[in-house]
C-alpha cells in the first residue's frame, strides 16, 4: 500500500525524532553515567564531596565559612576568604558584591541596618579586624585607624577651585574622632547621616596615609571571589593564620606550615592564576594531625 505523499515527511520526521531521542536523550547521558562511574572519576562526578567521621562535610570545589553561630571565627580553623553569596557561601545565590574601585563613599543612615558600606571601608574593616585577631598589621592604604575608608569631602568656594572652605570626613559619623584633624587649613568634621555630601557639592578625596604599600593582609582575607563559592585562599593568607592555629591546638607552628605547604597547589597548567591552599582539605588535615583539645 502506497502512503499519501502528505504523510511520508511526517513519518520521516517521526522516525528521526524517535532515533534521536534514543541517541541522545538515553544512550548518551546512561553513558556519561557510566564513564561518571569509572574509579577515580565517580568521587568528581559525585560533586568532590568531603567526609569526616563517616559524614559528609562539604565539598572540596565550593568555599564555606568556619565561623560559630554568632558568625565568630572559629579560632582552631584556617578562614576562608569572605564571600557575597547570599549571607556567605550560599550555592543558591552565587554572585559577586558588584563594587568597583569608585565604591569610596558610606551611605550612613544613622541606622546600622540600613547604612550601607562602600568597597573601601568593608576592606578596610576586614583588614583592622584580620590584623587583631592575627597579631599583624592590619593597616592599609586609604584606611583610617578605626576601620573605614579614609575619605574627605572637601568644599571650595568656587566649586572645584578657590580655597577650601569646609572639609568632611563622610564615612566617619559622631562620635568619631577625625582621622585628620585639618586639611588645607580648614578644621574636618565628622559625617552627620543622612547627607550626601557628594550631591552638596564636596569633591571626594581619599587619603592614603601612612600604610605601608604592601598591606600584611593579602588582598584575598579582605576581597570576595567572583562566584563567592572560592574554596581557596591564598598562601599568603594561608601564612598569617599559622600562629593562631598552631596556638588553638597545641601544635608546632613548623609542622602546621608544613600542612599548609602540602595543601599548596601550583598555577592551573602552570601559568594560569596563582598558589592556592584549599582551606576545606587543610582544616580536615588539621583535625586528622592536631585533634582539637
Amino acid at each position: 500500500m502506497r502512503l499519501p505523499n502528505w504523510l511520508s515527511p511526517h513519518l520521516a520526521a517521526l522516525r528521526a525524532v524517535l532515533v534521536f531521542t534514543v541517541l541522545l536523550g538515553l544512550a548518551y547521558p546512561l553513558a556519561l553515567v557510566a564513564v561518571g562511574r569509572l574509579p577515580g572519576l565517580d568521587g568528581r562526578a559525585d560533586g568532590s564531596l568531603a567526609t569526616a567521621g563517616g559524614r559528609t562535610v562539604g565539598s572540596v570545589l565550593i568555599g564555606q565559612s568556619f565561623t560559630d553561630a554568632d558568625g565568630n571565627a572559629v579560632p582552631r580553623y584556617f578562614q576562608s576568604r569572605p564571600s557575597a553569596a547570599g549571607d556567605g557561601y550560599d550555592p543558591r545565590a552565587t554572585a559577586a558584591g558588584n563594587l568597583g574601585p569608585e565604591s569610596v563613599v558610606d551611605a550612613l543612615t544613622g541606622d546600622p541596618e540600613t547604612s550601607t558600606q562602600s568597597l573601601l571601608t568593608q576592606v578596610c574593616a576586614r583588614s583592622r579586624a584580620i590584623g587583631e585577631r592575627e597579631g599583624v598589621d592590619g593597616r592599609r592604604p586609604y584606611c583610617t585607624p578605626d576601620g573605614v575608608g579614609a575619605v574627605l569631602a572637601v568644599f571650595r568656594a568656587d566649586g572645584l577651585t578657590g580655597r577650601v572652605t569646609r572639609v568632611v570626613s563622610v564615612n566617619q559619623a559622631a562620635p568619631a574622632t577625625p582621622f585628620v584633624t585639618t586639611w588645607a587649613g580648614v578644621a574636618v568634621e565628622v559625617g552627620r547621616p543622612g547627607h550626601d555630601y557628594v550631591a552638596e557639592g564636596g569633591v571626594v578625596t581619599p587619603v592614603r596615609g601612612d600604610a605601608p604599600a604592601e598591606p600584611a593582609v593579602p588582598a584575598d582575607a579582605v576581597t570576595a571571589g567572583g562566584s563567592g563559592l572560592d574554596p581557596h585562599i591564598s598562601p599568603a593568607y594561608a601564612h598569617i593564620q599559622v600562629g593562631r592555629v598552631a596556638r588553638e591546638r597545641g601544635a608546632d607552628p613548623a609542622a602546621v606550615r608544613r600542612l599548609v605547604a602540602e595543601h599548596t597547589t601550583g598555577r592551573v597548567l602552570g601559568f594560569m592564576g596563582g598558589p592556592a591552599v584549599n582551606v576545606l582539605k587543610l582544616n580536615l588535615a588539621l583535625d586528622e594531625a592536631f585533634p582539637a583539645r
